[in-house]
């Protein structure tokens, strides 16, 4: 078999366009990549005859990237892990299938081009929507380290990343297909306009300096596997905790940040460890920024429908959460409110026990983590700021509510120490360079074992720590006061891309049923 011949080959096809895919993506940062591995995705779809053939073809590809690209999922829990990668490769194979019919359709080549980076934004933004949310592999992630061509998501958000990505591949294999000059000028054209949008967009950074926030970040490097993160005791964590923060902090300290279930238990707002806690805040001056389990306790006439269990006849719910701390002030919490599926809560568990009409399933008991529903946010010294709890900053349109809700920074605190020394840590932090820049706000990030650091709002990373090491340092960053238009609109390019991909399907729709009746007529 030639050279030429091999890579004609269906299998062969698919398995390129996966591992092109896998090394678009953090730590490899070769997000062009993604082009012509959904040029060769395009082509698998059209070129096979029914659709059944095309998934026997695309669904291992879309397995292959999210295995490459995710394998650290089984390093928390092996069947979780492999459950979620087969179940999002099942699902990225629905928009091909429309992809499909518009490429084998009578549209126009840009037409068509256009609705079907239409029809994978919809499914990426509809895929962070629901209980079963896996939005790591959006393909505008992907770009999170090429800070310096992606200026323009302060407009469009991440999504503008996809949309770009895929129009092009879209409009480079239709060219392909007609060997069209114009389309491969316009395939050009789409590709160098959006980096070119990102030059003017760093023209217009204005850099916050009127209002310092001195945070100090502490990494303890617990060890997740064990109870009280290695230590003794709870209390001989805390211990570990105040020492590293009195390391670092100093009189113009506003505010000490520790990572997520730093505090490793589930407290109520009465615990002694919290009092200790707060004792120390009362010598430094200062107010402290923490995640901890939450124990909370209902009194009858604000239980919820579901509870966790009874406890000396209260019931009670435990969620992800993160406190923050004053001397002489009351506590203030924000329950996590994008959990991880099964890991962290049983997804559709309010739908289950509706129609559970007869209890035969003890739902609360199944539940996992309580799920928080409001965007709070932290006041650090006249700066608001949220405490994005570690999967809750990989979701745009949830951080984008805190902002609306009066954030001036953003901080996240995150325990990646599950996943070890894999590419799962380095993709988190990266990341998060995405939100800086679609809100053109400084992050300040604590991650238990790593990558803890500081990023400014035009996505550069100021400081980094090592994974899998203590650290403790001190920053001083900045509140910002200006909304970017992504900030106050947020997540209008994929409504309107989701209105296009309707129009656009059902306008084919009808075409074909139309056509099959005017045949049948005939």
């Amino acid at each position: 078999m030639t050279k030429h011949n091999l890579f004609q080959q269906p299998w062969t096809q698919s398995a390129l366009a996966a591992l092109l895919l896998w090394l678009s993506f953090p730590p490899y940062n070769l997000g062009v990549l993604q082009i012509p591995a959904f040029t060769l995705l395009f082509r698998l779809s059209v070129t096979s005859v029914t659709v059944r053939q095309m998934i026997l073809y695309t669904y291992p590809s879309f397995v292959l990237w999210n295995l490459l690209s995710t394998y650290w999922l089984m390093m928390a829990t092996v069947a979780g892990g492999a459950a979620a990668i087969f179940a999002n490769a099942a699902l990225m194979v629905l928009p091909l299938i429309a992809i499909r019919q518009l490429f084998r359709s009578n549209f126009h080549p840009i037409l068509s081009s256009f609705v079907a980076a239409s029809s994978w934004v919809s499914y990426e933004f509809l895929h962070h929507q629901w209980d079963l949310a896996w939005p790591w592999l959006t393909l505008g992630n992907a770009w999170s380290n090429l800070t310096g061509v992606i200026q323009y998501i302060s407009v469009t958000g991440v999504w503008g990343i996809s949309f770009w990505v895929v129009f092009t591949a879209a409009l480079v294999f239709q060219s392909m297909q007609t060997n069209s000059k114009t389309l491969r000028r316009t395939a050009l054209a789409v590709f160098v306009l959006f980096p070119v949008l990102s030059v003017f967009s760093m023209i217009g950074i204005q850099q916050p300096d009127d209002h310092p926030v001195d945070v100090a970040i502490v990494q303890p490097n617990s060890d997740s596997y064990e109870s009280y993160g290695g230590h003794n005791s709870l209390d001989d964590l805390v211990t570990h905790l105040l020492e590293l923060s009195q390391s670092v902090q100093t009189e113009k300290t506003d505010v000490i940040i520790w990572p997520e279930n730093a505090l490793d238990a589930s407290l109520t707002l009465a615990s002694p460890q919290l009092n200790r806690v707060r004792d120390s805040l009362r010598v430094w001056d200062t107010q402290l920024i923490t995640g901890s389990g939450y124990l909370r306790y209902y009194n009858e006439d604000e239980e919820p429908v579901l509870t966790r269990g009874e406890h000396s006849g209260r019931a009670y719910n435990v969620y992800n959460a993160a406190f923050q701390l004053y001397p002489d002030q009351m506590t203030e919490i924000y329950k996590k409110g994008r959990l991880v599926p099964i890991v962290e809560r049983f997804p559709f568990l309010n739908f289950f026990n509706s129609v559970d009409r007869f209890g035969w399933v003890d739902w609360g008991g199944l539940m996992g983590y309580g799920l928080g529903t409001e965007a709070t946010v932290f006041d650090v010294n006249g700066a608001l700021t949220p405490a994005l709890i570690c999967y809750d900053s990989v979701f745009p349109g949830w951080v984008n509510q805190f902002v609306a809700n009066g954030a001036g920074f953003i901080t996240i605190i995150t325990n990646d120490g599950w996943w070890g020394d894999s590419d799962g840590h380095t993709q988190h932090f990266a990341y998060a360079r995405l939100r800086a820049i679609e809100h053109r706000q400084w992050i300040a990030r604590s991650a238990n074992n790593g990558i803890s650091g500081i990023i400014s709002p035009d996505g550069k990373v100021q400081v980094e720590t090592e994974y899998w090491t203590e650290a403790a340092f001190s920053y001083q960053i900045y509140k910002s006061d200006t909304k970017t238009f992504y900030g106050t609109y947020g997540d209008w390019l994929p409504w309107f891309l989701l209105i296009c991909t309707f129009t656009g399907l059902g306008y084919l729709l009808a075409a074909n049923r139309l056509q099959k009746q005017t045949s049948g007529e005939e």
